[in-house]
């Protein structure tokens, strides 16, 4: 037996396409990875879980479009094991279920490789479900059986026993093998199958791109035809497909078949995007933006360990919050080591993640704004000759500092960190932006707005735009574009209601 690597590789499910189909043990070793090896059906948005520095490779393979053959991906994901690589195989839907992962699962055996299988969520049965369709029924049917559309090309013979599928009681689910329907459609109803029998198609399942259609096995690849419908889909046949009249409850939110750009900072992109997926958009991240240190991070460290000696400490983002707590818990070891120092915060988000880390937060105006907390303070009293510590973004506008100081106080600011543009596009997002279009883009921040108009991409004709508040808006004009959305609430949960109310 061979001596085996400290290396392993995960053959793990990715899922139907909702990123929040993924399971927690997928991401968590997505999260560890080295090398992630994916596959054309993968969200390509899922690689964003990937630290920066892993080795992403496409291994995609569609119809008449191979970029590695199964015999390669199989060499490839045996070589950088055996290089001591902790390596993810994600793999449309489960790995096992048509997904080819017993022949990769073989092939690491064989070669004496630490392996482990990671079970997804099958779009035989997510896809459906996001139809409106369930697969089996009580007062229906108690059978499901599942079969693949496209065969091994090689084989001389079809293995499908169609005399069987077309006997076969329940509900059947085909994946893949939309190019093939007619011939399949025939065969089943030369074997016997009913030609009423009600057939549905879904594209693109569990996403915001989702596309259904419906029929009968005579007619449905005459549908096919008529309204170009093209793979990936998942077919159903079975009295359940009636069901959908009354269960499709994915393809009705609000803003189904909407394609919605996100503009924010990688990691500060998932509330937005959990929230508009919701509500049914087909949401993909194209981050303009990047959080990094100060250049003076020195200077910046100073402040913090200072913190205890100031009256006041203000935030004007969660950003700043993080980077503050993140130098000061490297300085010190104990909350109360930042003294008897209040606090003040622009908007609930800022707030909320001062209380994350267990500390009061003394003023929070309810705008949105840093005027307003000025109008918060004067509320507290006099702060001529009191101390304040403003940790803020490198370029931001200069409007506390002014205020603070004609006021009598005695201001510092500390720069938390700055904004950069981002240059990495692991989803592939920008192509999509350029090939298809959206019908929306979302802007949280001056910067956000700026950098995408430095990008210089095409902007599709009727595509509108939604601002976090007044400033951003401000900014977005500045640049030419056009605010047709501006949130009354300044944070993502105001602007995902404003985006609703527009589009409702």
């Amino acid at each position: 037996m061979q001596v085996k690597t400290k290396g392993i590789c995960y053959l793990a499910g990715a899922g139907p396409g909702d990123p929040g189909l993924v399971t927690l043990r997928t991401r968590e070793c997505l999260e560890q990875a080295e090398v992630v090896v994916y596959d054309y059906l993968c969200n390509p948005e899922i690689l964003k879980w990937a630290v920066p520095d892993a080795e992403i490779i496409y291994a995609g393979k569609k119809a008449g479009e191979h970029t590695l053959t199964q015999d390669e991906i199989n060499a490839l994901l045996v070589e950088k094991t055996r290089a001591g690589k902790r390596v993810v195989r994600l793999k449309g839907g489960d790995p096992f279920l048509f997904g080819r992962g017993g022949e990769e699962a073989e092939a690491l055996a064989q070669a004496g490789l630490q392996f482990e299988i990671i079970p997804g969520v099958s779009s035989a049965i997510a896809g459906p479900a996001y139809a409106g369709i369930p697969v089996t029924h009580r007062d229906r049917n108690s059978q499901l059986t599942i079969f693949t559309g496209h065969e091994d090309p090689t084989k001389p013979e079809a293995v499908l026993d169609y005399a069987q599928l077309a006997n076969q009681p329940g509900t059947k689910v085909m994946l893949m093998g939309v190019e093939r329907i007619e011939k399949i459609a025939s065969a089943l109803i030369a074997h016997g199958a009913d030609p009423k029998l009600p057939v549905a198609m879904v594209r693109w399942a569990t996403t915001g791109r989702q596309q259904t259609i419906r029929g009968r096995l005579e007619n449905i690849a005459q549908i096919v035809a008529e309204t170009g419908f093209s793979s990936p889909a998942v077919a159903i046949f079975g009295e359940v497909v009636k069901l959908r009249d009354t269960l499709n409850w994915f393809e009705s939110r609000p803003l189904f078949g909407k394609r919605v750009v996100v503009t924010r900072t990688r990691e500060q992109a998932g509330a937005l995007s959990v929230g508009l997926r919701a509500l049914g958009a087909d949401v993909f991240e194209l981050p303009t933006i990047r959080i990094e240190p100060p250049q003076n991070l020195r200077e910046f460290a100073e402040l913090v360990q200072d913190s205890h000696t100031y009256d006041w400490i203000i935030f004007t983002s969660p950003n700043g919050v993080n980077a503050f707590f993140e130098m000061f818990y490297k300085l010190y070891d104990d909350a109360r080591d930042i003294g008897g120092v209040r606090i003040a915060a622009v908007g609930p988000a800022t707030a909320q993640r001062v209380r994350d880390f267990h500390l009061k937060v003394d003023v929070q105006p309810e705008e949105f704004v840093p005027e307003a907390i000025l109008r918060g303070l004067r509320e507290q009293g006099s702060i001529e000759n009191e101390r304040f510590l403003i940790a803020r973004a490198e370029v931001t506008r200069d409007v506390l500092a002014p205020a603070l100081n004609k006021m009598g106080a005695i201001v510092d600011e500390a720069i938390a960190y700055r904004t950069v543009p981002e240059t990495s596009d692991v989803s592939g997002a920008i192509a999509r932006f350029k090939n298809e279009g959206a019908d929306l883009v979302t802007f949280t921040s001056s910067s956000t707005a700026e950098n995408f108009m430095a990008m210089k991409l095409p902007m599709p004709a009727g595509i509108e735009t939604a601002s976090i508040g007044p400033h951003t808006s401000k900014a977005m004009r500045a640049l030419g574009l056009r605010v047709d959305i501006e949130a009354r609430q300044h944070d993502v949960s105001g602007l995902l209601n404003a985006i609703r109310a527009h589009f409702c």
